[in-house]
């Protein structure tokens, strides 16, 4: 087995693809995305998977690109500041620990150098997998075909690998949690200093931290509706679900609302977990959020993707296949789904903004973050 063929150029597809070839592996890469995505929202390296990137020789560029919060607030419907710490924030943990917060796209950014002689198809898609049992025949969205040994499903939540390969997502292993969340860039015209500043409401939360030295800010803004469904594509409607959330709202939503329209990097993703009894099929094999999304939620999504990528190369590389993959990553995915069923309870039960002021001195990833003893391969 030496030809791979990765769906998604994300932090899961990318790290697969390094260490794949690290491993003697030949991966090509198909992103449906006509070029590196930008975008997204601020997320962290953790524990081990610290480690996976001190072991591709990243770790010193995470640091050097990392958020670098000074703390955060938290503040009423009428801007009145409830709250203030320069001990955490509520994306990154403590402010003085060791994990590494840093935007999703910049974290992308050095793991596509990190792998720069890995092929990259951008603007390409997989739409039919034929898997014979000695090679993969891949359909891609161009009418090329790829012949393969495997095929790993690195492409989300949403993944079409998955459906392709173990069929309709209809067979109990969406697990929603009755949240969503929107995520945008806006100028920085808040006058906020590598700071986050959080408003809380019943069942809704809006936030703003800064980005690129000050110059942008990241929008974030959840809320709770177990009923409502949307097209993952239809960025108009999601767009009008969001502003319909917080049409009421204070602060400085309304501005807010009003940047969403012009943000070209907006999302609005559910949160809804991935949890299925096999990761793996033949010879095709899924990591990250196309196997077991925990949901922002966790604060783990990354850490997942980046350490299961590791591992499932690794186990190819041993021959041990990705069942052994599967075994060895179980319990860490366990905890961490775990954790975003704690984390979206908690978050619930901060009903305003005076709850939210004794809720946010936690920090509340603790042990599931370092939940796997990593090998060495």
């Amino acid at each position: 087995m030496t030809d791979v063929l990765v769906s998604g150029g994300g932090v899961a597809g990318a790290t697969t693809a390094y260490w794949l070839r690290h491993h003697g592996f030949t991966p090509v890469v198909v992103e449906s995305s006509p070029r590196p995505r930008h975008g997204g929202q601020a997320v962290d390296v953790r524990g081990p998977a610290l480690t996976v990137a001190e072991r591709m020789g990243v770790a010193d560029e995470l640091r050097a690109a990392r958020t670098d919060m000074r703390g955060m607030s938290v503040v009423d419907e009428d801007g009145t500041e409830l709250m203030r710490t320069t001990e955490l924030t509520l994306t990154g943990g403590p402010v003085d620990g060791p994990d590494v917060e840093i935007l999703r796209d910049d974290l992308v950014d050095v793991l596509l150098r990190a792998t720069r002689d890995v092929e990259y198809l951008y603007g390409e898609r997989v739409v039919g997998i034929d898997d014979t049992g000695a090679r993969v025949r891949v359909e891609l969205a161009s009418g090329a075909r790829r012949d393969v040994d495997l095929v790993v499903g690195a492409d989300g939540q949403f993944s079409t690998v998955r459906r392709l390969a173990f069929g309709p997502d209809d067979d109990g292993r969406l697990y929603p949690l009755g949240q969503h969340m929107a995520v945008f860039t806006l100028p920085n015209t808040f006058g906020l200093d590598r700071w986050q500043v959080f408003l809380q409401r019943p069942e809704a939360m809006v936030g703003l931290y800064t980005a690129r030295r000050n110059t942008e800010v990241r929008a974030v803004m959840g809320w709770a509706d177990a009923e409502v469904r949307y097209d993952h594509r239809d960025l108009e409607q999601q767009r009008r679900l969001v502003t319909e959330a917080f049409a009421a709202g204070g602060w400085r939503i309304p501005e807010i609302l009003a940047g969403m329209a012009g943000a070209d990097d907006f999302y609005l993703t559910p949160m809804t977990q991935i949890r299925m009894p096999s990761w793996s099929r033949r010879r095709v094999a899924l990591v990250g959020d196309a196997a077991y999304c925990a949901t922002a939620v966790s604060g783990q999504g990354t850490s997942l993707a980046m350490v299961g990528a590791y591992v499932l190369a690794g186990e190819l590389a041993r021959g041990t296949g990705a069942g052994a993959y599967q075994q060895r990553m179980q319990g860490f995915v366990d905890a961490n789904q775990h954790l975003a069923l704690v984390n979206a309870e908690k978050t619930r039960q901060l009903t305003g903004a005076e709850e939210a002021v004794e809720g946010f001195d936690a920090h509340w990833v603790a042990s599931a973050a370092t939940a796997i003893d990593l090998p060495e391969y």
